[in-house]
């Protein structure tokens, strides 16, 4: 366990810490110490051993005193009887707010997992909105939590790992961290994937002096062909880290034998001018391997990172990948957004920082989308790292995601221009929407004020903002028709007992109704009749007296709604408060007993069970969904597609199909075609009973030779 002198030491060498700063600091070690005592980690170690550690990690990201407190206080409030008064009154507002902003959520009643991590991280964002420095030691506090992870259940491990691969790591890179990010994305697929990182590990051990060799070769020379040039810059060789050679593995379709570029050189400059002279000069002396050379100090990332990105054919008749930067840049490249800025009295200053944290601050954004999953998957497209930087016809640089479209770009320069776009220009050459940007593309958008956003659109756009502006208008459009479809309704159902609705409307005796059912105002009351979550009937029964209409109770209506369900449903799913209702599945997800699901109502059409998570569920309004439960007396089992693409070798086949046979699931279709690079592709379609057990199933498949992916199928179809 790390000890407080050593921080102090480490502080010393950085902010110049003045007496006052010792005191406060040990003030808060001891406040810590006394209110963690007697509380264990899960590893055993006493639990101030956490608070510590995460203190030694802010250290290294060379942050604020402020910031050393709270990183010592940062779980106080949230696992001991401490409050947030008591720490204001004795460290301050400043120190009480950081604190308050790294808490989690508190203990309160969200009805699903993913509505209590979005609530967490809308928190998370809206504080870090105020002082980034929230979301720096919130990613300290992550990062221990991830070196300590063996200890928790494999559950536990999972689900972290899971939320800090999806969310935590791009936040990292997103602010410039470099060995942040890479130690989190190693740890996550220590967990996510442990056959493959145990694998790829004990390759890389194998290998690592021999790369270590090659290294001390190679600056040798580098030293030598540069100082011909006159030029010394510092040179420093890396390697790439576990998970960076298993994506690049996965992308590229190699084995580990085949990933040439492992080796990178870092070549530091004293000045701009010497960054492209070294360029020079390394070209001179070797070939550069075409399409591999990047400006990124013309063209700075988001996240405010400069280097020169080369890769040539090196000494030894291998690609030699080169960053070229100044020491500035290397600073920033390292330590991002926690290398600017500077504090003063508990406020962000500092020169050049804001663009950089403007790359956060678009996270706020998606403040106020009310769904949680779908909260969260804009959440997780706003940190997508790989980017593309494409141009206006006016010259103006926009930075997308790769894959990104036109349409995408026509939302990044306003919603309505995205949502009139009927055709677009690529370097002056029309092209489809779908089309695929590059960079460099000059993009004009055409519009037209009888366009609005297609369905399909959802299919290929990749930015949050499209999506979520598309769904937007897609769910406005329904609300629209569902209105006028349930005031429809309310004008036949009442007339046919020969009633004047609108008469009645007007004489008040609907609006007096509306609280009994749980009803805004008349709005709402032809949308939930529009969206049939409340029958004509139940408005009549509460109008009109009940000798004198023949009303259906609530349970009936839903009972003719889920007369609609065909036959074939095998159950397992219940209507809160009415257990004994069965429904049926949704094809395009094929949610699994174990999985967090929704209901969704169409009229006529019954209800539908999908995966929290399905995006078809992302075009619907709220409204529609409906609480629903797996049933726990369910025995049965539930169909699941299954994709594994492996190498194309005699026995590999019955290799994966006795693995099935051996985990106890059943094949139903299977459809195997070989691929142009001697790998075959097949597509299982199975029987499970549960979540646990098609995860077992895919584990084990992972471990059969030759087998190089294997995942869940998804596909995509109409509600």
């Amino acid at each position: 366990m790390i000890r407080l002198n050593d921080i102090i030491d480490n502080l010393d060498h950085y902010l110049h810490l003045s007496e006052k700063d010792v005191d406060m600091i040990k003030k808060a070690y001891v406040y810590s110490a006394k209110v963690h005592s007697g509380q264990k980690r899960s590893s055993g170690e006493p639990y101030l051993s956490h608070p510590l550690e995460v203190t030694g990690i802010i250290a290294k990201m060379k942050l604020d005193v402020s910031s050393i407190i709270t990183g010592l206080l940062h779980d106080t409030v949230e696992d001991t009887l401490a409050t947030s008064e008591e720490i204001e009154s004795m460290f301050g507002k400043e120190i009480a707010f950081l604190v308050e902003g790294v808490t989690k959520i508190g203990q309160l009643p969200y009805t699903s997992k993913i509505e209590r991590q979005a609530e967490g991280f809308r928190k998370l964002i809206l504080a870090t909105a105020k002082d980034i420095r929230v979301v720096l030691i919130k990613l300290a506090d992550r990062l221990h939590n991830m070196r300590t992870l063996e200890h928790l259940s494999p559950d536990k491990q999972k689900r972290i790992a899971s939320e800090t691969f999806d969310i935590y790591a791009p936040m990292s890179h997103r602010l410039g961290i470099n060995w942040v990010t890479t130690e989190l994305e190693d740890l996550s697929f220590r967990y996510l994937n442990p056959d493959a990182y145990k694998t790829l590990s004990k390759q890389i051990a194998k290998k690592r002096k021999a790369w270590e060799a090659h290294v001390e070769e190679a600056k040798v020379i580098l030293i030598e062909k540069l100082s011909e040039f006159d030029l010394s810059p510092e040179i420093a060789g890396r390697f790439k880290h576990i998970y960076g050679i298993y994506r690049k593995m996965q992308e590229q379709n190699l084995e580990f034998e085949n990933v040439y570029d492992v080796i990178a050189f870092r070549l530091i400059t004293n000045s701009l001018k010497e960054c492209y002279e070294t360029l020079g000069a390394v070209h001179a002396s070797w070939k550069p391997v075409p399409g591999r050379f990047k400006d990124y100090i013309a063209l700075p990332k988001g996240n405010g990172y400069q280097s020169l990105h080369t890769t040539v054919i090196g000494p030894f008749g291998e690609r030699m990948e080169i960053q070229i930067r100044t020491r500035a840049m290397h600073e920033v490249a390292e330590s991002g957004v926690a290398s600017h800025w500077k504090y003063k009295e508990g406020k962000l200053d500092g020169s050049g920082t804001y663009e950089i944290y403007a790359t956060l601050r678009q996270l706020l954004e998606w403040k106020d989308i009310q769904d949680p999953t779908e909260y969260m998957e804009a959440i997780k497209g706003e940190l997508i790292a790989d980017v593309v930087y494409v141009f206006t016809p006016k010259g103006d640089l926009k930075e997308l995601p790769i894959g990104a479209t036109p349409i995408d770009f026509a939302y990044s320069i306003h919603t309505e221009v995205g949502n009139k776009s009927t055709r677009a220009n690529v370097n002056g050459k029309l092209v489809p929407l779908n089309h695929q940007l590059k960079t460099g593309d000059t993009v004009e958008i055409v519009t037209s004020k009888d366009q609005h956003p297609n369905r399909d659109w959802l299919k290929f756009v990749v930015t949050s903002g499209a999506k979520t502006k598309i769904r937007n208008w897609l769910r406005t459009e329904e609300r629209k028709q569902s209105e006028i479809v349930g005031k429809s309704i309310c004008e036949r159902k009442f007339k046919q007992h020969g009633l004047d609705f609108q008469a009645i409307l007007k004489k008040g005796d609907i609006s007096n109704v509306l609280p009994e059912l749980k009803i805004k105002d008349i709005k709402d009351l032809y949308l939930a009749i529009g969206f049939g979550k409340i029958s004509a009937n139940d408005l009549l029964k509460k109008v009109v007296p009940s000798e004198n209409i023949d009303a259906e109770s609530n349970k009936e209506r839903i009972e003719k709604i889920i007369k609609t369900i065909t036959s074939s449903s095998d159950g397992g799913v219940l209507i809160r408060g009415y257990d004994d209702v069965m429904i049926r599945f949704a094809n395009c997800c094929s949610p699994l007993p174990g999985e967090d699901i929704i209901g969704y109502i169409t009229r006529g059409k019954g209800i539908t069970i999908h995966r929290h998570d399905c995006p078809k569920l992302l075009e619907v309004d709220l409204a529609r969904r409906i609480d629903v439960e797996w049933d726990s007396k369910f025995k049965g089992s539930r169909p699941a597609r299954i994709l594994v693409t492996c190498t194309d070798k005699p026995g590999i086949l019955s290799s994966i199909t006795n693995t099935f046979s051996s985990s106890e699931v059943n094949i139903s279709k299977a459809e195997i075609h070989s691929t142009d690079v001697e790998d075959a592709i097949g597509t299982f379609d199975v029987v499970v009973t549960d979540l646990s057990q098609l995860e077992d199933v895919i584990k084990s498949i992972k471990k059969v030779k030759g087998v190089k992916s294997v995942e869940r199928m998804q596909e995509i179809e109409a509600i």
